[in-house]
């Protein structure tokens, strides 16, 4: 087969999307805003003149996110916590409106996730994912908009969620129902809260390699080969992509977009084949051997 252009590569990094100053004197929060695409995402919004608030439970996540902030020149804020427990969740958004006054934008960024088949996982692994996932943004969520609803000020929350919230995600089991979660709990509350000026959309990334990724999702994705051929765009998604969505979607020019789910992965997760291929169970696509009770 010929050689295929695909979708064009985007600007480069440091390009803005929206108008300079868009976010000036605007406070965003990220949770997992220290690393990958978190930071990313943060990164963006710093660009156009956010004051960014980076909340982790990991100490090295909140310093690595600082230095990127700071090297931007933005004002950053970071604050250990643990998004399952909703008093950390009001301790950090305490610390941000200390700091550069009630964050107008929430990111839902921090989740967690690693491959298992089903028949694997201890239920203290699934509730673990399913607890940071999906109970740790609602109750980010529940927290910035109790301060606003009290207030009388709008404000936007962006969920990150996964595109195996419609199809299902094999391997991903405990990933995906969160997620799944995620994605209907974005289009309850953007009716809920739209009537105060909340506004509530999902965005959902595509394949966008980062340094910060776990070791056994890289070695998933060392394992499948020429990935810029497995994907529709002939190419994979450069962080400032998810970046310039997520700004988009908190903007002023995105105000009357509530309650849906961006999907930012060059078509991706809708491809289909002629003929379905072979399927391979999860068990041998993770390598792993047949199935024992001992």
């Amino acid at each position: 087969m010929d050689e295929l252009p695909g979708l064009p590569p985007p600007p480069p990094p440091g390009a803005t999307a929206l108008p300079a100053g868009t976010f000036d004197g605007v406070g965003v929060l990220v949770t997992g805003g220290g690393t990958g695409l978190g930071k990313a995402i943060a990164s963006e919004f710093a660009r156009l003149g956010a004051s960014i608030a980076i909340v982790s439970r990991k100490q090295d996540h909140l310093h690595a996110g600082a230095a990127a902030m700071k090297a931007l020149g933005a004002p950053v804020l970071t604050a250990a916590c643990d998004i399952r427990d909703a008093e950390s969740v009001v301790a950090a958004l305490d610390a941000a409106t200390g700091a550069f006054g009630l964050p107008q934008v929430l990111v839902n960024n921090a989740a967690a996730n690693f491959p298992v088949p089903a028949e694997d996982m201890s239920p203290n692994a699934w509730r673990t994912v399913v607890d940071i996932t999906l109970n740790g943004t609602f109750l980010c969520a529940r927290e910035f908009a109790r301060r606003h609803l009290a207030a009388g000020t709008p404000g936007s929350i962006i969920n990150v969620a996964a595109s195996y919230a419609w199809t299902g995600g094999p391997g991903f089991a405990h990933s995906a129902a969160a997620k799944a979660g995620v994605k209907n709990l974005t289009e309850t509350l953007a009716v809920e809260w739209g009537p105060y000026g909340i506004q509530v959309n999902g965005l959902v990334p595509g394949l966008f390699p980062h340094e910060d990724m776990t070791d056994d999702i890289q070695a998933n994705l060392d394992r499948a080969h020429d990935k810029d051929a497995c994907q529709p765009a002939m190419r994979v998604g450069q962080r400032q992509e998810l970046g310039w969505a997520a700004t988009f979607l908190a903007s002023p020019y995105a105000r009357f977009i509530s309650g849906h789910t961006l999907v930012v992965d060059g078509a991706n997760w809708q491809r289909r084949s002629l003929t379905n291929p072979e399927v391979v169970p999860v068990r041998e696509q993770m390598g792993k051997g047949p199935f024992s009770l001992g």
